[in-house]
C-alpha cells in the first residue's frame, strides 16, 4: 500500500511547533521558556534565498517585506497567455523586460532608463493616487493619468515575477501609434515635459519640481558686440544638451563645439542697443549649473539638404565612463562636476527611418550593466559595459570605417544616440531603512503590515498602531505574533520617534494568562477523544451513589459542543473595546438562560445542559428529556463545560413550571367541554347541513342572518382542536360594514359572488350565536313577498341598510385595481374551427411551477368525457354571458358536435372582502367555500402580463408559447376581438385571471424564424420569472 505524507504549510508547522510543549506541561507549570516558545521569539531568522516570500509565522523573518503588497495586486495572466509558466518566469536577480507592441522599442528604452533613476522612481511612488488607495485588490486596477500609468508600470517592473510585461496601457494613454517608429529624441523631450506639467499639479511641494531637480540645468546665451564691447546674456534652462557629432571623434570635442564662440557677421549681424544698429558680434553658450542626471543627445539623425530627408550619421564617437564637466562650467566651482556613465541608448541600423532601439543601463544599486532589448534582458559580465554586436551592423562598402581603438575607461560607438551621466556622489543611506534586523538583545514587536507600507512609501506612512494586537490583558495576543516582526530596540526607538504611535510591545508584553489558557484548551483538545470513549462506557453502567441530571440532547452532542466551546475559549481574549482580535464582540451564553432555551433544538444548542433549563432558569419538568449520570461522568463533563448549569439528583423541578402545567391542563379540559357544548348547539353549522340558500329563499322564514365566513372558519378550528386552538369570543361583523356602519353588499352581489365571504344563519342559529358570543353588530337580510297583477314578487333588504356611497367607492377601487395590475396571470385558450385542437408545439414558457403541476393532474370527469371527440371545440360556438357586476363574470360555453356541454371556466377567488370571484348562477350560496383554483384545460396556457403592456407585446409572448406568428393570431375576450396592437391590455379590458381565446389562421412550422419575422424588443419586466431569463 502506498502511503502519501501530507506536507503542511510552513506557517502551520511553525504554529504547531510553538505549542508542542503543552503535551507535557500543565497550565500551572508554565515557565518563561514556554512563553517564549509560544511567541516564537527564539526561531532562527530566515536568510535571503531560503524562503520564497516573507514567512508570516516567523516574527524573525524579514525577507521580502513590502514585496507582497505589489505582487498581490498583479494579475499577471492578463499580460501573457502562455503554456509553460516557467518559461516566462523572471530569473533571480534580473530585471523585467517590456513587450514590443510593433514599433515601440524606442519607448521601451526610455522607460527602462527612467525606471533605473531611483530618485525619480521613488518620487513617482509618492504621488497621491486616491484611486489606487481605494482600489479593491480582487478586481483589476486600471490607471488613468500619466502619473498613475508610470507608477503602475514601474511597480510591475520592480515586482513582477514574469520576464516581461506589457506597456500597452501607457502607450494607449499617450495615443502613440504602435505600428510607426517615431523620433526617439523628440519622444524623450515631449514625455519629460508632459510629466513635469503633471507633477507640478501635485499637492506635495517635493513632487512639483522633481523633473527640474533631476534633469534641469542652467546656461545662458552670451553675445558681445565687436564695436562697443557690450555684453548681453539671455538665461535659459536645459533638460539635455544636443551635441553635434559630425566631424568629431570624441565626446569632449562635441561638448567643446557646443560651447565654442560663434561669429555673427554679414546678414547674421547682431543688433546692438548701445550702438543702435547692427554690428558684428560673437556669441557663445555659458554653462552655469548642471543637473544630477545629465542627458547628452548625440545628433545622429540630421537633415540632408541634398535629398530632402533625414539621414543617420554613423560616425564613431568615443565617450568616457567618468566625465568631468568642471572645465566647461562657468563659475560655481563648488558644484560636483564629476559624472559617471549610467546609460547608453543605441539605434541599430543605417537608416534614420528604420532600425531597432536598445538600451544599456547600469544598476545603481550593484553597479552591474544590463542590456535591455525589449523582452530580453542580458547581464554584462564583470560589471563592464560591452556594446558588442551593436557596432557590427553591416553597412555599405563606401561608408565602412574601422572601429578606433579606445583607451581604458572609454567606449566607442557609431550607433549611440544618447548618453546618460549621473553625478558622482558619496555613498549615503537612510539609517532608518538599514537597521531593521533580527535583534539579539532588547527588542520590540512591530506590525508586519505597517512595515510593508513603510518600505513602500516612508513619507506617507501613518503612525504605528498596535491596538488590534492586544489581548484583554492589554498585552500581545499569542495569535498575533505571526502578524508582527521582532526588531531591535534601536530600530523601534527610531521608528517611534519619527512616526509615533503605540502602545509599544517589548519582551514584557507576552501574556502569561493567555498562554496558560491556551495550554488548558489544547490539552483538553488532545484528551477529548479518550474522554469521549470513557464517558460513553461509564453512562452504560448502573448508577450507584449520588447522580447529576444531564440533558439527553446535550449528552448526545457533548463532544461537538466541547469542540465548539474549546474553539471559543481559544479565541476568547477580548480587547478593552469589547472586540476579539479586532474582529467583533465575543459573548458568553452560559451566564444567562433566555426563556426560549427550554425549547432549543439540538442542532441549535450552544451551551451544555441548556436543554433541561426552563424559562425560569430552573430544572425543566420534562423528565423524559434528561438522564441521571454518575458523579464521575459529571466531573469529566464539567472540565469541558465549567459554566454549564448543574442539577443534582435531589434537585426539584421548577415549581413555576409545574403550576403552569397544571393550569394548562385545567384550561384544556375547560376548552374541550366548551367545544363540545358549542358543537352540539350548532351541529348543522359545523357539518354544513341544511344551509339556507339565497336563490331559493326558505318558505318558513322571512329573515336570515349574516356573519363573516372567517368567524365560522375560526370557530370550526376550535371545535376540531380545542386544545391547540384558541376559543372564539367575538363574531366580528364590523368586517362587513363600512366606516359609516352601512352594509357593503347587496342581495344581487351576494348572489353573484360576494357570498363567498359570508355565512348565512337560520334565526334559531343566530339566537345561539348571540348567546354564546359577543356580537358587535347584527346583520340580517329580509324578504318581503308581495302579490301583483303580474304575479308574486319578492323584495330584499338588509339591516343595516346598504351604504351606497361606500359601495360605489368599493366598486370604483375594484375596477381600478383590475386596470392597474402588474405581473398578473391570464389564460390563453387556443381553439380551431371544426378541427381537433392543435397540439402544443413549443414548451410552456411562462407557466409557474404550481401550474405545471396542475397540468399533470387528472382532469375532472364530466358528462360526455368518455367521448374522444369531447375536446373538439368550435370557435363559432364561443358565447359570453352578459356582465352582471363591474367585476365581470366571464363564462364561456363550448358546444361539442353531439350535445351542448356547459363548463365553468373561471372560478377564482380574489382578496378577502375586496374583489368578488365570478361564479355561475347555479352555484349554491350557502356560505360553503368552493375550490378557487383555476382548472386549466388542454390547449390552455398561463402567461404573466401587466396592465401597461401592449397587445403587440402580448402577441410576442403568445408566439413563444404556441408557435403562432403574431400576424396569424386572432384574439378575442368576452366575444370582443382584440385588434389594436398599440393599445394596452388594461384599456382592452384584460383583467387578472381573464381567458383570451386564440384562433390561428394557419400554423407556422419554422418556430426559430418567427423572431426574424416580427422584430420587437420586449420590455424587461415582461420576461421576469420566465424561462427566457434562465429562471
Amino acid at each position: 500500500m502506498l502511503f502519501i505524507k501530507r506536507i503542511m504549510a510552513p506557517r502551520i508547522q511553525l504554529a504547531k511547533a510553538a505549542w508542542r510543549w503543552v503535551e507535557t506541561v500543565k497550565p500551572e507549570e508554565i515557565k518563561q521558556e514556554h512563553i517564549e516558545l509560544a511567541y516564537r521569539v527564539n526561531l532562527p531568522a530566515c536568510k535571503r534565498g531560503t524562503c520564497r516570500r516573507n514567512c508570516k509565522g516567523n516574527p524573525n523573518c524579514l525577507v521580502g517585506i513590502g514585496e507582497q503588497a505589489w505582487l498581490g495586486e498583479i494579475d499577471e495572466n492578463a499580460f501573457h497567455n502562455i503554456d509553460d509558466p516557467n518559461s516566462e518566469r523572471r530569473d533571480k536577480n534580473t530585471f523585467v523586460g517590456l513587450t514590443n507592441l510593433g514599433a515601440t522599442c524606442y519607448v521601451n528604452t526610455f522607460l527602462q532608463v527612467w525606471f533605473h533613476n531611483l530618485e525619480l522612481r521613488r518620487r513617482l511612488y509618492q504621488c497621491h493616487n486616491s484611486r489606487a488607495q481605494e482600489h479593491n485588490i480582487e478586481s483589476d486596477y486600471e490607471p488613468q493619468s500619466i502619473c498613475e500609468h508610470l507608477q503602475y508600470l514601474f511597480a510591475l517592473l520592480q515586482n513582477s515575477n514574469r520576464k516581461y510585461i506589457d506597456p500597452s496601457g501607457l502607450v494607449k494613454a499617450l495615443g502613440l501609434d504602435t505600428g510607426q517608429q517615431q523620433d526617439a529624441q523628440e519622444f524623450s523631450k515631449l514625455f519629460l515635459s508632459l510629466l513635469e506639467d503633471t507633477l507640478s499639479k501635485q499637492k506635495n511641494p517635493n513632487l512639483q519640481n522633481v523633473i527640474q531637480r533631476q534633469f534641469c540645468g542652467q546656461f545662458s546665451y552670451v553675445t558681445v558686440c565687436n564695436q562697443c564691447g557690450r555684453s548681453s546674456a539671455l538665461p535659459s534652462r536645459f533638460y539635455e544638451l544636443e551635441l553635434n557629432i559630425q566631424g568629431h571623434k570624441n565626446l569632449t570635442e562635441c561638448v567643446t563645439e557646443f560651447l565654442k564662440e560663434e561669429n555673427l557677421d554679414g546678414d547674421n549681424r547682431y543688433y546692438c542697443e548701445s550702438c543702435q544698429g547692427k554690428q558684428n558680434a560673437t556669441r557663445r553658450i555659458k554653462l552655469h549649473s548642471l543637473p544630477p542626471t545629465l542627458n547628452l543627445q548625440l545628433m545622429r539623425f540630421v537633415f540632408d539638404r541634398q535629398t530632402g530627408h533625414k539621414k543617420k550619421l554613423n560616425t564613431f564617437i568615443s565617450f568616457p565612463e567618468q566625465l568631468d564637466m568642471g572645465p566647461f562650467l562657468e563659475g560655481n566651482q563648488d558644484q560636483n562636476c564629476v559624472y559617471e556613465l549610467s546609460a547608453v541608448l543605441i539605434h541599430r541600423g543605417i537608416s534614420a527611418y528604420s532600425g531597432h532601439y536598445i538600451a544599456h543601463v547600469k544598476d545603481a544599486r550593484t553597479g552591474d550593466w544590463y542590456k535591455f532589448n525589449d523582452e530580453e534582458i542580458e547581464k554584462m559580465e564583470g560589471k563592464k559595459l560591452q556594446l558588442g554586436i551593436e557596432e557590427d551592423i553591416a553597412e555599405t562598402v563606401k561608408s565602412q570605417t574601422r572601429k578606433p581603438k579606445c583607451s581604458k575607461g572609454y567606449h566607442c560607438s557609431r550607433n549611440a544616440y544618447m548618453l546618460v551621466y549621473k553625478v558622482q556622489e558619496a555613498e549615503t543611506s537612510d539609517s532608518s531603512r538599514n537597521i531593521v534586523e533580527v535583534p539579539g538583545g532588547p527588542y520590540e514587536f512591530i506590525p508586519l503590515e505597517w512595515l510593508k507600507k513603510w518600505l513602500d512609501d516612508s513619507t506617507a506612512t501613518k503612525e504605528i498602531d498596535n491596538s488590534l494586537f492586544l489581548c484583554c490583558h492589554n498585552k500581545l495576543h499569542p495569535d498575533k505574533v505571526g502578524d508582527s516582526k521582532r526588531v531591535s530596540l534601536q530600530a523601534a526607538e527610531l521608528l517611534y520617534k519619527r512616526y509615533g504611535g503605540g502602545p509599544r510591545l517589548d519582551n514584557s508584553s507576552m501574556c502569561r494568562v493567555c498562554v496558560g489558557q491556551r495550554c488548558r484548551v489544547l490539552r483538553l483538545k488532545n484528551q477529548l477523544n479518550e474522554d469521549y470513549k470513557e464517558v460513553s462506557n461509564l453512562i452504560k453502567r448502573t448508577l450507584s451513589g449520588e447522580g447529576y441530571w444531564v440533558g439527553k440532547a446535550s449528552l448526545r452532542s457533548w463532544r461537538q459542543l466541547a469542540l465548539e466551546q474549546l474553539e471559543e475559549d481559544e479565541h476568547e481574549t477580548k480587547h478593552s473595546n469589547g472586540q476579539t482580535n479586532g474582529q467583533g464582540p465575543h459573548t458568553n451564553n452560559s451566564k444567562e438562560f433566555l426563556p426560549e432555551l427550554s425549547e432549543v433544538n439540538e442542532d441549535e444548542m450552544r451551551t451544555f445542559n441548556e436543554d433541561i433549563v426552563c424559562s425560569h432558569g430552573n430544572l425543566s419538568i420534562a423528565e423524559t428529556e434528561r438522564k441521571l449520570v454518575s458523579s464521575e461522568v459529571w466531573t469529566k463533563l464539567r472540565a469541558y463545560f465549567p459554566k454549564a448549569p448543574e442539577f443534582t439528583q435531589n434537585q426539584e423541578s421548577c415549581q413555576q413550571c409545574l403550576t403552569l402545567e397544571q393550569e394548562e391542563k385545567d384550561n384544556e379540559a375547560v376548552s374541550k367541554m366548551m367545544a363540545l357544548d358549542q358543537k352540539n348547539q350548532l351541529l348543522n353549522l359545523f357539518h354544513e347541513k341544511n344551509r339556507p340558500i339565497l336563490t331559493k329563499w326558505p318558505q318558513d322564514t322571512d329573515v336570515l342572518y349574516i356573519v363573516p365566513l372567517y368567524f365560522v372558519d375560526e370557530w370550526k378550528k376550535f371545535i376540531r382542536r380545542p386544545t391547540k386552538s384558541s376559543p372564539v369570543s367575538n363574531v366580528g361583523n364590523a368586517l362587513l360594514l363600512c366606516p359609516h356602519g352601512g352594509f357593503m353588499f347587496t342581495y344581487d352581489s351576494l348572489i353573484n359572488g360576494d357570498a363567498q365571504h359570508v355565512a348565512l344563519l337560520w334565526p334559531s342559529e343566530w339566537e345561539v350565536i348571540s348567546r354564546l358570543f359577543i356580537v358587535d353588530q347584527p346583520i340580517s337580510i329580509h324578504c318581503f313577498k308581495q302579490t301583483t297583477p303580474s304575479g308574486p314578487t319578492a323584495e330584499y333588504t338588509t339591516q343595516p341598510d346598504l351604504c351606497w356611497e361606500c359601495r360605489e367607492g368599493f366598486l370604483f377601487q375594484q375596477q381600478r385595481d383590475l386596470r392597474e395590475y402588474t405581473q398578473a396571470t391570464i389564460y390563453i385558450r387556443k381553439v380551431v374551427e371544426d378541427k381537433m385542437m392543435m397540439k402544443e408545439v413549443a414548451p410552456e414558457m411562462n407557466a409557474s411551477s404550481s401550474e405545471a403541476e396542475e397540468e399533470k393532474e387528472d382532469q375532472p370527469k364530466m358528462d360526455g368525457e368518455k367521448d374522444p371527440d369531447f375536446s373538439q371545440v368550435s370557435s363559432s360556438s364561443c358565447i359570453v354571458n352578459k356582465v352582471v357586476e363591474p367585476h365581470e363574470i366571464v363564462l364561456c360555453f363550448f358546444q361539442s358536435q353531439d350535445s351542448a356541454k356547459r363548463l365553468k371556466l373561471n372560478d377564482n377567488s380574489i382578496a378577502k372582502l375586496a374583489v368578488a370571484a365570478p361564479v355561475s348562477n347555479s352555484t349554491k350560496l350557502g356560505g360553503i367555500r368552493r375550490s378557487t383554483r383555476h382548472r386549466k384545460l388542454r390547449g390552455e396556457k398561463a402567461l404573466i402580463v401587466s396592465a401597461n403592456q401592449t397587445l403587440k407585446e402580448l402577441k410576442i409572448q403568445i408566439m413563444h408559447a404556441f408557435s403562432v406568428a403574431p400576424f396569424d393570431q386572432n384574439l378575442s375576450i368576452n366575444g370582443k376581438c382584440l385588434t389594436d396592437d398599440s393599445a394596452t391590455l388594461g384599456s382592452l379590458g384584460v383583467i387578472p385571471e381573464s381567458i383570451i381565446c386564440l384562433k390561428a389562421d394557419e400554423p407556422i412550422a419554422d418556430y426559430a424564424a418567427m423572431d426574424d419575422v416580427y422584430q420587437v424588443r420586449m420590455p424587461e419586466e415582461g420576461f421576469k420569472g420566465t424561462g427566457l431569463l434562465g429562471h
